[in-house]
């Protein structure tokens, strides 16, 4: 019987990867649980303190208040922009030339880098020289982003709906894409309605990149920092001041390392078991269908 000869040196190849991930991720992280149990002074004064910092951060109010704008948020984004993107996605055409320019039309405003975004509301909402604000006041509405908590609210979910809900349409529409024609054509034999076969034949079969998109978006928005940063910098007060702008406003504007680096893994564990919730629920819903 011939014996498998192994050859290891294939791990020669994935090596670069290896030590990609080293220094990109697996090293700062490291960095940052050793600040984490440390209070330091200066480059050269630092004493071990164990969990003293995760015991201040836990009992935070700041991050309360932080974690929950931060989860009200990034459900309500989720409620809108998914139906909003499969919505956008059944409208889109399939064939021609309208196909390829509805393509490059969503496209446009996933191209937008953060920080230009968050500068194209600042200026769009405001009353005097922006379109949104000028027709808000035409409508009789006092609408103001910088003194208004609410209007700063819904104009960072404004931001965020225009900005991603084409990252979502988009996943919906390869989805559709994918769906053999002959669900169609025995769907027309039966004679089935608009919403039998957007029931029964689309949505399932859109389950799995509805999935993906999700999971996108919640850890995406449970991230989010550069758009209201320059919106709102972060107000009215701390009305749209979220977790990560509350974690920068810790290590650099206090230079609190000690806390922040805390702040920072109790963050990290909180998107991790988060999403693995998430995921895992739905995955069990569709196991159940």
């Amino acid at each position: 019987m011939q014996t498998k000869v192994e050859n290891n040196k294939a791990w020669f190849l994935v090596m670069p990867v290896f030590l990609i991930v080293a220094f990109s991720a697996i090293i700062p992280l490291m960095t940052v649980v050793n600040y984490s149990v440390q209070d330091i002074f200066d480059p050269y004064t630092r004493y071990f303190v164990g969990t003293e910092w995760f015991k201040q951060v836990m009992l935070d109010s700041r991050l309360h208040e932080a974690l929950l704008r931060q989860f009200v948020y990034s459900i309500t984004i989720l409620a809108i922009e998914v139906p909003l993107g499969i919505c956008v996605a059944l409208m889109m055409p399939t064939k021609g030339r309208g196909a390829s320019l509805a393509l490059i039309l969503v496209a446009i405003p996933l191209l937008i880098p953060w920080n230009v975004v968050g500068t194209i509301w600042q200026i769009f909402g405001r009353a005097d020289i922006g379109l949104f604000g000028a027709f808000m006041s035409s409508l009789g509405v006092d609408y103001n982003y910088s003194s208004n908590p609410t209007d700063a609210w819904l104009t960072v979910v404004l931001m965020d709906v225009w900005h991603w809900t084409p990252l979502i349409a988009l996943l919906c529409y390869s989805g559709l894409r994918a769906i053999p024609e002959v669900y169609y054509q025995a769907a027309r034999i039966d004679q089935a309605s608009r919403w039998a076969v957007f029931r029964y034949i689309q949505l399932p079969k859109l389950a799995n990149v509805l999935v993906i998109g999700m999971l996108l978006r919640f850890m995406d928005s449970f991230m989010i920092y550069t758009e209201p940063f320059v919106l709102t910098g972060g107000g009215p007060g701390s009305s749209t001041t979220f977790l990560s702008q509350a974690l920068v406003q810790q290590a650099i504007g206090q230079f609190d390392l000690g806390p922040a680096a805390a702040f920072s893994l109790v963050y990290f564990l909180i998107i991790l078991l988060v999403c693995w919730v998430f995921y895992t629920t739905i995955m069990n819903m569709q196991k159940d269908k």
